[in-house]
């Protein structure tokens, strides 16, 4: 009897070990990132690599709102039977996750305002219940919403009749800021924890993270991720310009350790991006990872990924929660991957690097006004999951005509450092690029293995810089300073993502100009903070009614803070068939073993139809949204520019199936189980450079190979 006795405590012993701060529900699809940890797992293996071949349509939800560029980058959740997501309009939709079947559906501009009001994005829906009170919480522009979960009706006593703007509340005097919820907020306790998309110059909100009381809408806590007089970190700003700057702020989404009630949040670049002459210093707390109290913001840790960031590198995705052994111990751990291509790996509790960080000397800028940190955080592990640096050999060199190409445009460029910051006099090649490496699809992590899968573009960007000193006319300085880095200074954009803007004479009138302006379309933000007379001498430019000297100054308007220098305009390296200007692969997936931090395997992820019919091997595609791994064996990622979703085998890398979608999945797959059937459903909404759709796609197999 004694020895049973001892088995059991043995056996309760070591399950409580096991499952300690392991009591995620990896069944379950509830959360931005699948299970509470954010890892992307689930344990459902009714799929698995036996059969994933046998995959069909399952059902097809259509939300007949797509728009010219318009997209669904939504990870949908999965609670209680019911899937929530977000339309290209941003509504908000219930379905039976069985089915597909609508249950309900909400618009949320028939509160906030009309049909014409710009949102941008969003990217996900957060859940919270109480009792009988069961709430969706969802980003719509600069709105925080509150809706019944199983109704669709607001909740008007949230906030302002149901909703909270969240241009107020940032501790400025400003209020007329652009801001977008793009990813959803973290659910702890009856907190929701927000952080925002902001612009991209001089005119940005300082990046702060905010928790709001679920039940009311009350905000209960504030962290300056751009620190206040007197608070830890502000001293690695320019005291006479820290009030000006903006950024800094979380855009890619959090993660939350339920038991420790810590939330960690990445945060992004200081603006303005690319000259940080208004910002001396190593900026915190931008770049960052923050390890927050999430009852009170109160900081624990924090580690700058980039000082003094001046190549827009932020932190691009959401953390993973993760557990691996190292050294024979059990480490509860946070792993951050990062634009640069590197991964950094954290004891939660500690920030303590589970692999040596070490500060290495890195070029720097001679730009006028201009001071650049002199070292840079580089991990001795985990290993890269993609090249680090762009050279003569990567040059691309499919074809004669195509690296002649490239080389043209390369004839005064400066390459060969990932670390060369902007120049004054030419051009140079940011590798990795201004979308990543890592973006904000987010990593995925199977405890089995205690591997890290990460989806990554390797695509070379031009940063070409230019004196402010050469704009006489005030509605080029106004262009350039909010239309600048999209569309370019020569306004040629960068088709198809980003229209040419030259022409327009053609198109508008001045009031319909004006109108687009001040409402926003598609990808474009509305920019309704202008005042009247900054968007009224834009018009002008825009529709070519000015010319350089004309100085027309605005009545009411100071002259806002503008930057020494200007990056010219987003831009890609591409040959004029719109190759990228790198050898292949262009998108890689890749998988790293966290308990030794090497890669285990690496493979393209996409094809190029035409080149393949050419006799190249697989390149890889440019790829937006994330991977899903699962306990049968199997990694599903969809991302890829060429419309298709794949199933990998999480082991070796190869391709167990692969099927066409109505538009290009760019967004993350979620997993579930209802009724006894595994569903694997992806959002086909398109945009960045392919066709837009409107579709949610579920898959599963066919009922005759489910097993009862």
């Amino acid at each position: 009897m004694r020895k049973f006795q001892w088995l059991f405590i043995f056996i309760l012993f070591f399950w409580s070990c096991k499952s300690k701060n392991q009591r995620t529900d990896y069944t379950d699809w509830s959360y931005y990132g699948g299970p509470a940890d954010g890892t992307r797992y689930s344990s459902l293996q009714q799929i698995n690599r036996d059969n994933v071949a046998n995959l069909e349509v399952a059902w097809t939800y259509r939300t007949g709102d797509a728009t010219e560029r318009s997209q669904i980058q939504c990870q949908p959740i999965v609670k209680n039977g019911i899937l929530y997501g977000t339309t290209p309009r941003l509504h908000v939709f219930a379905l039976d996750a069985e089915t597909g079947e609508e249950i309900w559906r909400l618009d949320p501009f028939e509160i906030l305002g009309g049909e014409n009001s710009w949102a941008g994005t969003n990217r996900g829906v957060s859940y919270w219940e109480k009792g009988e009170d069961k709430r969706i919480l969802f980003g719509a522009g600069n709105w925080l919403m509150a809706v019944n979960a199983l109704t669709g009706e607001p909740i008007r006593d949230f906030g302002d009749n149901g909703k909270i703007d969240l241009r107020k509340g940032l501790d400025t005097d400003r209020e007329d800021f652009l801001i977008v919820a793009n990813a959803p907020g973290m659910v702890f306790e009856d907190l929701i924890i927000m952080g925002m998309r902001l612009s991209e110059g001089l005119d940005a909100a300082p990046g702060h993270i905010r928790a709001y009381h679920i039940p009311t809408g009350k905000l209960e806590w504030i962290f300056h991720t751009i620190p206040h007089e007197g608070e830890e970190g502000y001293d690695t700003w320019d005291p006479l310009y820290i009030q000006q700057i903006g950024g800094a702020n979380n855009w890619a989404g959090m993660a939350v350790d339920y038991e420790r009630g810590i939330v960690f949040v990445p945060t992004g670049s200081a603006t303005y991006d690319f000259w940080g002459g208004y910002r001396q210093g190593d900026n915190l707390y931008a770049n960052s990872l923050l390890a927050l109290d999430a009852k009170t913001g109160k900081k624990i840790w924090h580690f700058q990924g980039v000082h003094h960031d001046i190549w827009d590198r932020d932190f691009p995705s959401p953390p993973s929660l993760i557990r691996v052994e190292k050294d024979g111990e059990w480490i509860d751990a946070v792993a951050q991957t990062s634009k640069q291509g590197y991964t950094y790996v954290f004891n939660r509790e500690t920030g303590e690097p589970l692999w040596p960080i070490v500060e290495q000397q890195v070029p720097q800028s001679i730009m006028p006004g201009e001071n650049t940190s002199p070292t840079q955080p580089i991990p001795s592990l985990p290993e890269p999951f993609m090249r680090m640096v762009f050279e003569e050999k990567d040059i691309l060199n499919l074809k004669p005509e195509w690296e002649a190409d490239i080389r043209t445009q390369l004839q005064n460029a400066q390459y060969g450092d990932m670390w060369l910051p902007p120049h004054p006099d030419y051009p140079i090649v940011l590798f990795p690029g201004m979308d990543g490496g890592a973006e904000w699809g987010g990593s995925a992590f199977d405890p089995e293995s205690q591997t890290l899968f990460v989806n990554a573009n390797q695509i070379p960007w031009l940063i070409e810089m230019t004196a402010n000193a050469e704009f006489e006319n005030l509605g080029q300085t106004v262009y350039t300073n909010y239309c600048g880095n999209c569309h370019g200074l020569e306004q040629k954009g960068n088709p198809p993502a980003i229209p040419a803007l030259i022409g327009l004479e053609e198109k508008y009138s001045p009031d319909s100009l004006h109108f687009l302006l001040k409402k926003g379309r598609g990808a474009m933000p509305a920019f309704d903070y202008l005042s009247d007379e900054q968007r009224e001498v834009l018009v002008e430019f825009l529709l070519g009614k000015t010319e350089k000297g004309d100085k027309k100054e605005p009545e009411s308007q100071n002259a806002p803070l503008a930057p020494r220098y200007y990056m010219t305009g987003y831009q890609k390296l591409l040959t004029k068939e719109g190759l990228y200007g790198s050898n292949p692969p262009w998108g890689v997936l890749t998988a790293l073993d966290l308990r030794t931090g090497l890669k285990k395997w690496q493979v393209p992820l996409g094809e190029i139809d035409s080149l393949t019919q050419m006799g190249f091997p697989k390149t890889g595609t440019e790829n937006y949204g994330g991977p899903a791994v699962t306990a049968g064996g199997l990694l599903f990622i969809a991302a890829t520019k060429d419309e298709k979703i794949r199933a990998f085998d999480k082991e070796t890398g190869e391709i167990l199936w692969e099927a066409k979608l109505p538009a290009a999945g760019h967004a993350t797959p979620a997993v579930y189980e209802r009724n006894g059937k595994q569903f694997l459903v992806i959002a086909c909404g398109g945009g960045k450079g392919t066709k837009s759709g409107d579709n949610y796609v579920a898959f599963a197999l066919p009922d005759q190979l489910i097993k009862n």
